[in-house]
């Protein structure tokens, strides 16, 4: 089904796969001699990233991109940290989507306060706004936006138009900031790792199932991460263009960088209906190209598969599933006792199990991955003439835009899913990330949506509430729904072949939402709600820094989620002293207090307060570090005291930069880790001014610890990337080296700045 090649890979005439060392096997196929570093340019990676890139060496990239994309949790911040800046105006098409805060039911007013504040930015600054319902975001850009050959960057970790040709790339919204103020995106030029596409899906095998499988084999072993993975093969052409689409978008949870796919008459097909035939090229592979890995998919080996709680590599067939489901199961809830920790809340899934078969109690098919055309329908073909029932099981379904919804009121599909007694909802991203149809405490949802993360579905463990969710495939949803909420695999049914004809029609946006692009208006006053507030006032980077640290987390990945919660949180994100109140609520309840405690020392020490008026802790640790060498030549006033979060692997999924800026205003100075899960989350880092220390190996110290680090910013400033540290102990020191890896020149200077917002005010000045 999915085999990873040990080693690289050439792919000659894109379809022969030649192994690392067989160089003369591809020469021989290629009719001409070959090396790896000729034949890397061969990409359709390599072709895309060199018209993008601005600094002359493809080493080392400085990329512009076509277009950038935030929705409503994320525009706020963006759009105040760009203003802080010197923003005038959006110099590139900025799509402003409203699909994550549309219910504007958390809250009060302050969801649409937000979505005004939106509309008023874009007439202000030339930007493109749609309307809340109107269409989750990546639907959106994949029917406006993308287009063979260009780059897109969003503020949403699945900005992912690879298989419309489209390098697309999610990061947190400093990146965004960059690309607004005429600055670019850093890179070192990543890995490409090709995904070698053979046979077709049999029927009721859908793009969600290919994904897990995917999924499934890479995320563990970081094969792919910080990666761009580029689909190619013959079984490319066996896809739709919505099908790769909804494989496409699930890339984000392999960890890597992007995605690309060669792009064929599909594709043509569907920017010619979406009426941009303009946007269409062909990308292939040259006669020779150089792969840094490969993913080798037997799409016809692939059957339908469940991701169990909590991620989405927890990946297996429903089949297998279903023949072992107690001990799997038993496996699941040892996991989650392990990860919740000591909660109030109980977490268990056996008790589901009747005559060894798994009852759900809640289907959701929604937003950028479940929602398409395709998906629904297909779902829709398995419940025709059956009923979901009238028990504790329910069905929603969330189409992706209102052009799809519009295309399945006029078929009848609609009216065939209602018969049936699903519910069906506007253009909506809440089930992915946990504001809509929360389910009940103990439920387990079964969900086409990109994320099973714990509390992505709204629980909150710390009250006694649990619930979890599985991913799988529209198909297999809805014939678990037509099987009384028993989990079935859509094979189980004999689906027919998928063939249906999509009409795009976008009336609905011609006539709501609002193009102002290239056409700003200075005049136009920024309308702001009560929730919405400043930035404040961040410090640079001090001569000597003594970090405490106020969480220590052993769990082998920490997620983005757990930094800062989703759900009901998001209504704050334009507030950022609001949300920081919610920071590791769910993961380490304790980390606020703490923070705000070094938070308070920082500034009594600042006001040159003595230690020992300050804190009993602080002069004790102050005292064992007088025994460093140089210590005594050091001035209180060039220490400057921080909050520590050390975790092993932070920052896998989303892109949010609120997981950093969230510690950042809480007086954060930096996280020590073995690994940072994903690139965005150490830029976020980065752009909020915190160091994105590493520590190889087990740590010597733990929560509560002190680490001074004498000189660091003479250290940055000279690019030194291992920085001597001493953790302070009763009476005594041990020194430590902590690491940064590679930071580039505007790196460095943004973290000696303070944050992104200090160093452009710093150059502008």
């Amino acid at each position: 089904m999915v085999r990873l090649l040990e080693q690289g890979a050439y792919l000659v005439d894109g379809k022969h796969v030649v192994v690392e060392g067989a160089g003369a096997k591809a020469a021989e196929l290629a009719g001409r001699p070959v090396s790896r570093e000729e034949a890397r340019k061969g990409t359709i990676s390599w072709s895309i990233l060199e018209a993008h890139n601005t600094s002359g060496a493809m080493e080392r990239l400085k990329i512009r991109f076509d277009a950038l994309t935030s929705h409503d949790i994320t525009y706020v911040s963006i759009i105040q940290t760009a203003r802080a800046s010197g923003l005038e105006s959006f110099p590139l098409p900025y799509v402003l989507t409203n699909c994550h805060n549309s219910l504007c039911a958390v809250g009060g007013t302050i969801n649409e306060d937000d979505h005004l504040f939106g509309l008023s930015a874009a007439r202000k600054y030339g930007g493109i706004y749609v309307p809340a319902h109107m269409a989750v975001i990546h639907m959106y850009m994949r029917e406006a936006m993308a287009g063979c050959g260009k780059m897109i960057l969003g503020s949403d970790s699945h900005t992912r138009y690879g298989a419309l040709g489209t390098l697309a790339v999610g990061e947190g919204g400093g990146e965004l900031v960059k690309q607004l103020l005429g600055q670019t995106y850093d890179i070192a030029y990543p890995r490409v790792v090709g995904v070698y596409l053979t046979g077709k899906p049999r029927p009721g095998v859908g793009p969600q199932d290919v994904a897990l499988a995917v999924i499934g084999a890479v995320f563990n072993s970081g094969y792919v991460k910080n990666s761009i993975m580029e689909f190619v093969g013959d079984g490319v052409s066996n896809l739709s263009a919505d099908y790769r689409c909804g494989v496409d978008v699930m890339t984000t949870e392999t960890a890597c960088l992007s995605s690309i796919w060669r792009t064929d008459g599909n594709v043509k097909d569907f920017l010619a209906a979406h009426g941009r035939s303009g946007d269409f090229r062909e990308l292939n592979p040259g006669k020779v190209a150089w792969y840094d890995g490969m993913v080798m998919v037997d799409l016809a080996a692939v059957k339908p598969m469940i991701a169990l709680p909590f991620h989405p590599s927890n990946a297996m067939e429903i089949e297998r599933f279903n023949e072992n489901s107690g001990d799997i199961l038993r496996e699941v809830e040892r996991s989650a006792a392990e990860l919740l920790g000591n909660t109030k809340a109980k977490f268990s899934l056996t008790g589901k199990l009747e005559k060894g078969r798994l009852r759900v109690d809640q289907g959701i098919i929604a937003g950028c991955s479940g929602g398409t055309y395709t998906n629904v329908m297909a779902a829709a073909s398995l419940l025709k003439g059956k009923s979901t029932g009238s028990g504790e099981f329910s069905l929603s379904v969330y189409p992706s835009s209102q052009p799809v919804l519009l295309e399945l009121v006029k078929n009848g599909t609609i009216t065939e899913l209602m018969m049936a007694g699903a519910v069906v909802r506007t253009a909506f991203c809440g089930p992915c990330f946990g504001a809509g149809d929360v389910p009940a405490s103990g439920s387990l949802s079964i969900r086409h949506t990109t994320r099973n993360f714990p509390n992505r579905e709204g629980s909150k463990p710390g009250e006694g509430q649990i619930a979890a969710v599985a991913l799988m495939d529209a198909r297999s949803i809805a014939a678990t729904a037509a099987n009384g909420g028993f989990l079935t695999p859509a094979t189980d049914l004999d689906p027919a072949e998928e063939r249906w004809e999509y009409h795009f029609d976008d009336t609905p946006y011609r006539n709501r939402v609002y193009s102002g692009f290239g056409s700003p208006d200075s005049g136009t006053p920024l309308v702001f709600g009560p929730n919405i507030a400043d930035w404040p006032e961040m410090p640079p980077l001090p001569d000597h820094l003594l970090l405490k640290v106020v969480s220590f987390i052993t769990d082998p990945v920490t997620t983005t989620d757990e930094l800062i919660p989703s759900g009901e949180t998001a209504s704050f994100r334009s507030n950022p002293l609001g949300l920081a109140e919610f920071t590791l609520s769910r993961k380490d309840p304790s980390y606020v207090g703490k923070a705000k405690e070094v938070r308070a020392f920082a500034k009594a020490l600042a006001e040159g307060k003595a230690p020992g008026e300050i804190s009993p802790e602080l002069e004790e640790v102050l005292s064992a570090l007088g025994a460093v060498p140089g210590f005594g030549e050091i001035s209180l006033k060039s220490v400057s005291l921080a909050s520590a979060v050390y975790a092993r692997k932070p920052g896998d999924g989303s892109a949010r930069e609120q997981a950093a800026s969230c510690q950042r205003v809480l007086g954060g100075g930096a996280n020590i880790a073995r690994e940072y899960a994903t690139k965005r989350y150490r830029s976020n880092l980065i752009n909020w001014g915190m160091v994105p220390f590493l520590l190889h190996g087990d740590p010597s110290f733990s929560a509560g610890s002190w680490i001074f680090i004498p000189g660091i910013r003479q250290a940055m400033e000279r690019g030194e990337m291992e920085f001597s540290a001493y953790v302070a102990g009763k009476g005594s020191f041990e020194k430590i080296t902590l690491e940064t890896g590679v930071l580039t020149e505007d790196e460095r200077a943004v973290i000696l700045a303070g944050s992104l917002i200090n160093y452009n005010r710093e150059r502008k000045s």
